[in-house]
């Protein structure tokens, strides 16, 4: 299983929002460059970008700290927030990120996210954030009618290999991750699926393992040291 750190930018800062909430911010880390070096110290391989500013406001105030993290090396980097064009796609993989992720596009313009997926193959992977079970879009401010679950099947059908799950409810919180909902995921053929939102300790990621779940994100967990990184990533890296 792959596990990728988490640094979510806002403002050039590291920051990490609970259940999503834009208000609900705690700063982990001024410096996101210095961030990712202490990841790749621990010794991590990958990392999960969010820009919360391009996510909100579809700006690219972040693109020159994502430049200067993929810079570093010695990390396959991927990147969400904002990514509603093939500009930015293209953008993002010039500049060494390794994946982008759709979001709010993937929903809005679904033939648009099958040709970007059918033409940049494991460039691409989709980010399905759900609450109550629901997709939701725009920062996770709009709750849309369709339930998560269809909206990743009908993703496998289009083409997508991957997905990055994220139940909202129960990110940032500490109170662990929705192990059903990836049961569920992982029932869907041809499609990776990573976990993300609210895993909270080692256990859980022994259990996301065992069913063969492809990758996990590891956030607020690592930052309050709930989790040790490099122990999480001797343990269960491949």
């Amino acid at each position: 299983m792959k596990l990728y750190p988490a640094i979510d930018l806002r403002g050039g800062q590291a920051v990490r929002l609970y259940q999503g909430d834009y208000d609900q911010m705690t700063v982990y880390n001024a410096d996101p460059v210095a961030q990712a070096q202490q990841f790749i110290d621990a010794g991590a391989k990958y990392l999960h970008v969010v820009d919360l500013d391009g996510a909100k406001d579809d700006t690219t105030a972040n693109m020159e700290t994502i430049a200067a993290i993929a810079k570093l090396g010695g990390l396959k980097i991927e990147v969400g927030g904002g990514i509603r064009d093939e500009e930015r796609i293209r953008r993002y993989l010039d500049l060494g990120v390794d994946r982008c992720i759709l979001g709010t596009i993937a929903v809005k313009n679904f033939d648009f996210t099958a040709e970007m997926a059918q033409k940049y193959g494991a460039h691409i992977a989709v980010g399905v954030d759900m609450r109550d079970g629901l997709v939701a879009v725009n920062g996770w401010k709009e709750i849309t009618p369709e339930p998560g679950v269809a909206f990743c099947r009908r993703c496998a059908e289009a083409g997508v290999k991957a997905v990055i799950a994220t139940d909202i409810s129960r990110d940032g919180t500490m109170q662990g991750t929705n192990l059903s909902l990836y049961r569920e995921l992982l029932t869907i053929p041809g499609l990776e699926i990573t976990a993300s939102g609210g895993i909270a300790t080692m256990q859980e990621l022994v259990e996301l393992q065992a069913m063969h779940c492809h990758a996990a994100i590891l956030g607020k967990s690592i930052y309050t040291d709930a989790i040790d990184l490099a122990e999480a990533v001797r343990l269960y890296e491949t």
